[in-house]
């Protein structure tokens, strides 16, 4: 058993689990400190700006009544378990996948956990330009991002390994 989690993407669930506690610390600082709606102004195009997002990514079914708690907790915690289930099938000789795997199950719990607790997710990193506002997002949505990004680095840096024999 404990040979899984050296030989396998296992390996790099300390990385999940780092971004998990990383976004619950910055969210409790957020909430701690700041009031509903309350803005600071950090620099010129970003602000920290408390808010709640009872949707999905950029507020998608914010206002669908209460069953989006539900059903995107739902959404989460089964790709949290197929991460699980993916990180267990990669090789020891496989790196950007599995950090790639476990940046998003970071994110994934961080968020999914507000969910659930909360019935939102809080969010309160606001990039701007001018009066155009980048929906306000946090510390497990950029995990998310981050590790979308190295899902498709390895999907071109893997072209050949990834590539399905067709004999």
């Amino acid at each position: 058993m404990l040979d899984l989690f050296k030989t396998t993407g296992l390996r790099f669930l300390w990385i999940s689990a780092i971004i998990f506690i990383l976004d619950q610390w910055t969210k409790y600082a957020i909430v701690q400190t700041m009031t509903l709606f309350e803005s600071i102004q950090i620099t010129g195009f970003f602000n920290l700006t408390y808010v709640h997002n009872y949707g999905a990514a950029f507020s998608f079914l914010y206002d669908a009544g209460g069953w989006q708690v539900y059903f995107l907790s739902a959404v989460a915690l089964t790709v949290s378990a197929l991460i699980l289930w993916w990180l267990r099938q990669t090789t020891k000789e496989q790196l950007l996948l599995p950090v790639a795997f476990s940046f998003i199950l970071g994110g994934a719990l961080g968020n999914v956990f507000d969910r659930i607790m909360h019935g939102y997710v809080i969010d309160f990193l606001d990039f701007y330009y001018g009066t155009y506002h980048w929906p306000a997002f946090n510390v497990a949505d950029s995990a998310i991002f981050i590790g979308a990004g190295l899902l498709i680095l390895d999907m071109f840096k893997n072209k050949e390994a990834n590539k399905v024999d067709d004999k």
